[in-house]
């Protein structure tokens, strides 16, 4: 997966698909077409409340929505600089590298979007497409999340609070622009994905074929390319000449 996407749901909306509670507030995203690294993006989570003595209701569970930064950083790390760099976490891996296995374990999330971009290498150039599902549905991208601390002399111990994106290997229609996707996640592993108590989600790490083949590849402007460009235009199908048809990968040749 590249470091590209777009989520242009208002909160409320996303914690209404997600039966969920708006927690975003005033630092809630604006609708963003072309969402690159450390920028503010929604997710939802769900947790334990806890009471006003800092008690903890193991018996109830809820789910929100909440602005986090993209680009993990981990609890123990010494700054925040390294954030830009762990956008994305492997899936066959998450639970075995020691900066993200905390993570996986016990503060898993939803990415919410409306599809991500991609760009298929050709000759001299790269394509890009924006990969979205064909019925205009929410993605729920498979996420993890972490707390950062840091100190600040007016303000005392300040949170950042950041997630990264699983990916996986693609499948179907999908190998034909890149090798790698977002771990998606059909409606009915949502709860199991989000569940506190759950500290093993191997079982939900493998790629739903069937939520794949809804997905529609469309291929759009190199306007992409730009963090700085940011709009609907942005996700709009292109036509493409004949010199710019996607070379036949090795599956469409044998």
């Amino acid at each position: 997966m590249c470091g590209r996407y777009a989520s242009t749901r208002d909160p409320a909306l996303l914690a209404a698909e997600f039966d969920a509670v708006d927690a975003t507030g005033e630092d809630a995203p604006g609708p963003d077409h072309n969402v690159a690294p450390t920028k503010a993006v929604a997710a939802v989570v769900a947790r334990h409340p806890r009471d006003a003595d800092g008690g903890v209701d193991a018996a109830t569970t809820e789910r929100s929505v909440r602005v986090m930064r993209w680009g993990l950083v981990p609890h123990w790390s010494a700054d925040a600089s390294g954030g830009a760099k762990m956008i994305n976490a492997r899936s066959e891996t998450v639970l075995d590298k020691p900066s993200y296995r905390d993570s996986a374990a016990h503060r898993r999330c939803i990415v919410p979007a409306d599809g991500w971009y991609e760009w298929q290498p050709g000759a001299g150039r790269k394509q890009p497409y924006f990969i979205t599902p064909q019925d205009g549905s929410v993605l729920a991208m498979a996420g993890i999340w972490s707390v950062w601390w840091r100190d600040d002399e007016e303000l005392g111990r300040v949170p950042l609070i950041t997630c990264a994106v699983l990916t996986t290997d693609a499948v179907g229609e999908m190998t034909q622009v890149h090798h790698r996707m977002p771990l998606l996640l059909p409606r009915e592993r949502w709860g199991s994905w989000l569940d506190p108590d759950d500290t093993d989600p191997r079982a939900l790490l493998a790629p739903d074929p069937d939520l794949v083949d809804g997905l529609e590849l469309r291929p759009v402007s190199t306007a992409v390319n730009s963090v700085r460009n940011n709009g609907p235009e942005l996700m709009r199908r292109i036509d493409l000449t004949p010199a710019q048809q996607p070379e036949p990968t090795l599956f469409e040749l044998t």
